[in-house]
């Protein structure tokens, strides 16, 4: 290895590699070199070091490439060292092509055989200078460091401090040295600072990033937050002499995190309710006292009306001040708020002076940080609330007029007094960021309760405004809105007259909530109306009813109903009963729809079930009747299922519950259905209620006479000439003549143009009512006679006198009937 000399002379013996040199040597500079000093192998990284490619490399003596002088000795021993399968490594000089030295580290490896000859592999990388961190260099960074730092000794007394904390704190540093931060800056948690720093000296484990709130001399009227470290120091013998702490303002990003905190908890506290007075009032309790000491909501009185649409600014003329607005919510650290001018409720028409209605159509917020009571402005526009801000302390205010979706809502003011830091302009943006969150809840609420009034008026509207069952029936209802969180239902229920005394009793339920379900439960009540009117028996008028149903279902929505998103209607259950108290018997049928319960006079409780359709709605299946006799005095009652479903949404157990409370000896029955539903419903329900209650009355044997008629012409006289001594008989004189020609027409028409058997009834209920059954299934044609005709004025005639009359299909054939008002 002798050619090796000059290279090792510059050595000072093998030393270990580092842990970084083992393990990066990717972009080390590496050849091969025979143990008589020939390079066999030169890489690119060795031509990128050197700058001399392999070909003028390979082959010839590495001695060649060193700028150093040999020493043979220091060779020989490196030699053996690597034959050893030890390696060296250590610093010399190499020449570059353009005749300039290159400082590198330089490795050989252990001996190794390539062919038959011995071999070593070098590598080197090019020494880099280390900087040196001079004293003058550390001194300018300890001092003009951004991040305030200290040393305390075992006393925690200070020892040395920079310019950055003496800035923070804004003591001097000649009055800090020597002195405890207890005794300099009492309001800045100096007690616990102190025991995080006695805890370091006892445990020696360091403390970092432990922010806290504070006051300093540098800035008396501004709450700062800080975030301080402290970590002990240690002399020679491990012993710890004292502690360092490095403190930084954090102040902005803790203003960011509060605000974010604050929305965040905002969006939890505010907007609960679909209430508007209610959110308003929740504003203005979140913000007390976490953000001001009194804060007041108002609203314009449009936002508070349950009228019209949109939010105006009321035209009150040129004597008013501002806008007409109301106070919806205030809050106060002082109970009772006795800083409030005006109460919630009352007309509250503050607008910081000088500003006008511009202020909440298109104003940004008004900070006023310092509020000052002997302000001219304030003395002549506002008198009573300057005197107010100079009793109670007030000193500085926020406005923020509440605006969302365009809509211009009222204005919220917030207003410190008791603590004494005045407003920011930070602190304008989080208050803008309450009051936008609480006016979209604002305006949420008000469109809703809106929405809401308007369905429970037209629903209202559509329920019957009173209930008759004639003689018949003494009937009483119950009705009790969903919860207005869930929006009105569309339950509804309905007592209908029919010819013959009969009573038609009806209950429904239209799925879904909102305006779309109490228009269509509009819809569908008039149907059963006109249904019933036609004398159409429960099932067929189910089967016609689910009809509509089916149509409405098909209707598609109008490109603006969609717009709000409204849908198709749904569907709907019904129960329809018709009551004859002639027979009294009952006949109903039902679609999908909870069974009616009955109470007979001894006080048993049953639940007829009538065979149970489908809901109206889904189409090609068939409706049946069923037919129950009711005693005299039995109550039967219809309901919607949100009367019997409960909490615990159990049918059957609410039916139970229901029956109990119906079987009581109650006679006043709208006692009783009021009664029922007060206990079974304690609480609002997402549902509609409805219950409607009917006792049955029978017709006795002295308002009901009926005689069977020959089908000969001569027996109409006979006829009609007991109908008039019947009607005479009950004291109905005035209706005597009218009855005479009534019978005579009816019956005649009959003979001629029905099939027998045919009979003829007189009912004296509410009304007095004339029947005349056949066997024949032709209907009954109201004609208009010509002068010249001789005949066809009948029906015409019956028409004219009495106040209704009709015809209604039966098993057997038909009836015509026609009904006089009792005087």
């Amino acid at each position: 290895m002798a050619p090796m000399d000059p290279a090792l002379e510059a050595s000072d013996g093998p030393r270990p590699a580092a842990p970084r040199d083992l393990l990066d040597a990717s972009t080390d500079a590496a050849a091969i070199v025979s143990a008589q000093g020939v390079v066999l192998a030169w890489t690119r990284a060795a031509e990128a070091l050197l700058g001399h490619p392999a070909s003028e490399v390979v082959g010839g003596p590495a001695a060649r490439l060193v700028a150093m002088a040999g020493d043979p000795a220091r060779v020989a021993g490196v030699a053996e060292r690597c034959r050893a399968g030890m390696g060296w490594n250590g610093h010399i000089a190499l020449r570059h092509r353009d005749g300039r030295s290159v400082d590198v580290d330089l490795r050989v490896s252990a001996s190794f055989r390539l062919g038959g000859d011995e071999c070593f592999l070098m590598s080197a990388r090019e020494q880099r200078a280390q900087w040196a961190v001079g004293q003058s260099v550390l001194d300018g960074f300890l001092t003009r460091s951004p991040v305030g730092m200290a040393v305390m000794d075992r006393e925690l007394r200070y020892v040395w401090l920079n310019d950055t904390l003496e800035r923070f704190g804004g003591v001097p540093r000649e009055q800090r040295l020597g002195r405890r931060l207890s005794e300099l800056l009492p309001g800045l948690q100096a007690a616990t600072i102190e025991g995080l720093m006695r805890k370091v000296l006892e445990t020696r484990v360091p403390v970092t990033d432990y922010e806290y709130l504070g006051w300093s001399w540098a800035d008396p009227h501004r709450q700062h937050a800080y975030s301080t470290s402290f970590f002990p120091l240690v002399d020679a013998d491990d012993l710890a002499t004292g502690v360092c702490y490095m403190v930084q303002d954090v102040t902005e990003r803790w203003n960011a995190r509060r605000l974010l905190t604050l929305v965040n908890e905002a969006g939890a506290c505010v907007g609960t309710t679909l209430d508007v007075m209610r959110t308003a009032q929740e504003l203005a309790d979140f913000a007390v006292p976490r953000f001001a000491d009194f804060v007041v909501v108002d609203l314009l009185e449009p936002v508070l009306s349950t009228e019209g649409h949109g939010a105006w600014l009321t035209d009150a003329g040129p004597a008013t001040v501002g806008p007409v607005m109301r106070r919806a919510g205030m809050s106060s650290v002082r109970e009772g708020c006795p800083e409030a001018v005006a109460r919630v409720g009352d007309r509250a028409g503050f607008l910081p002076p000088s500003h006008d209605v511009n202020l909440l159509i298109d104003g940004e917020p008004i900070l006023i940080p310092v509020l000052d009571p002997a302000d001219e402005r304030w003395v002549t526009e506002q008198p009573e609330r300057a005197a107010r801000i100079r009793e109670f302390g007030m000193h500085s205010l926020i406005s923020v007029p509440m605006r969302a979706r365009n809509t211009v809502l009222g204005l919220t003011t917030f207003i410190r007094s008791l603590n004494s830091v005045s407003f920011q302009p930070d602190d304008v943006l989080l208050a803008r960021e309450l009051v936008a969150r609480a006016a979209l809840c604002v305006d949420n609420a008000r469109r809703y309760t809106r929405e809401h009034t308007a369905a429970i008026t037209l629903q209202r509207s559509l329920l019957p405004q009173a209930l008759t069952g004639g003689t018949a029936l003494e009937v009483a209802s119950a009705y009790l809105p969903a919860d207005p969180t869930d929006g009105v239902g569309g339950d509804w229920f309905d007592v209908i007259p029919l010819s013959g005394a009969r009573v038609g009793l009806v209950v429904g339920d239209v799925v879904g909530h909102g305006i779309t379900a109490a228009a269509a439960m509009g819809r569908l009540r008039t149907a059963v109306q006109t249904l019933a009117d036609m004398e159409l028996p429960p099932d067929e008028l189910l089967a016609h009813l689910d009809d509509l149903v089916l149509r409405l279902s098909a209707e598609k929505t109008d490109e603006e109903a969609a717009d709000r998103g409204a849908s198709a209607f749904l569907g709907a259950t019904c129960l329809y009963a018709v009551y004859d108290p002639v027979t009294g018997r009952c006949t109903m049928a039902r679609a999908g729809h909870p069974p009616p319960v009955v109470i007979s006079p001894d006080g048993q409780v049953s639940f007829p079930e009538p065979p149970a359709g489908p809901p109206l709605g889904l189409g090609a299946m068939a409706f049946e009747a069923g037919e129950i006799e009711l005693a005299e005095n039995s109550v039967l009652g219809l309901y919607t299922d949100g009367l019997i479903e409960g909490a615990d949404g159990d049918m059957e157990r609410g039916m139970t519950r229901l029956g109990a409370l119906l079987a009581r000896s109650d006679t006043d029955l709208s006692a009783l259905c009021t009664s029922a539903v007060r206990q079974l419903v304690p609480v609002p329900q997402p549902d509609d209620i409805a219950l409607l209650l009917a006792r049955t009355h029978t017709l006795g044997a002295d308002q009901v006479v009926s005689w069977d008629v020959p089908v000969d012409p001569s027996a109409v006289a006979d006829l009609r000439a007991r109908a008039t001594r019947q009607v005479e008989a009950w004291g109905l004189d005035d209706l005597a003549m009218t009855t005479e020609l009534v019978v005579s027409e009816l019956v005649t028409n009959a003979i001629r143009y029905a099939e027998p058997p045919i009979r003829l009834r007189l009912l004296r209920d509410a009304s007095l009512t004339c029947e005349v059954a056949d066997a024949s299934s032709t209907a009954p044609r109201l004609r208009h006679a010509r002068s010249t005709d001789e005949g066809g004025r009948g029906l015409f005639l019956v028409a004219q006198l009495t106040d209704r009359w009709g015809a209604r299909y039966t098993a057997d054939g038909k009836i015509i009937w026609a009904e006089q008002e009792i005087p």
